[in-house]
């Protein structure tokens, strides 16, 4: 005989655990991000938004708490992932002319991630009768989506400090093959 058949509230406790050990994993990856950041407007975005996922924690707290929930976590692994790929990358980078820009490039995997897990979270509440959860979860979509835009307006700066600062590389090479 198969087990109980997994429901659409199972999948939403499930994936609400999921963002919750994601959200934790954020708050982590965005304070070393603005410690590595070169652009003091980068450092600022990372630490402002460091503080919106820290208050994202609670309102997920609070969603489980509408549930009838213990708040736990599970391991998301795709979090783990992404959070490894922003370490090794700032390695690879660090203090270079790119660095800021490919800071971003991780960061703004993490956002779309978190985008499209909280949308997804939201719907689900929807169609769960969760009125409550899903204001919680549209306040933190909207935030999430805020962090995505500034890190996409600071992209643009960044990516051209990078980009010139490997036309001066280029130019240096070439004096000196003359």
């Amino acid at each position: 005989m198969a087990g109980k058949q997994k429901t659409l509230e199972d999948a939403f406790y499930e994936t609400l655990k999921d963002v919750f050990y994601a959200e934790k994993q954020s708050v982590r990856a965005l304070k070393k991000s603005a410690k590595n950041a070169e652009a003091e407007e980068l450092k600022q975005a990372f630490e402002t938004h460091a503080e919106e996922s820290a208050n994202q924690v609670e309102r997920l707290q609070q969603v489980f708490e509408i549930l009838g929930k213990p708040a736990r976590s599970k391991t998301c692994e795709a979090m783990q992932g992404l959070t490894a790929e922003m370490e090794e990358d700032v390695g690879d980078f660090e203090d270079g002319p790119a660095a800021d820009a490919v800071l971003i490039a991780s960061a703004q995997a993490i956002e779309h991630y978190e985008i499209a897990r909280y949308g997804t979270l939201k719907t689900w509440a929807g169609q769960l009768g969760h009125q409550d959860a899903v204001k919680l979860l549209e306040d933190t979509l909207r935030e999430e989506k805020h962090a995505d835009e500034l890190l996409t307006q600071l992209a643009a700066r960044a990516n051209a400090q990078g980009a010139s600062g490997e036309e001066a590389k280029s130019a240096g090479r070439s004096k000196s093959k003359a």
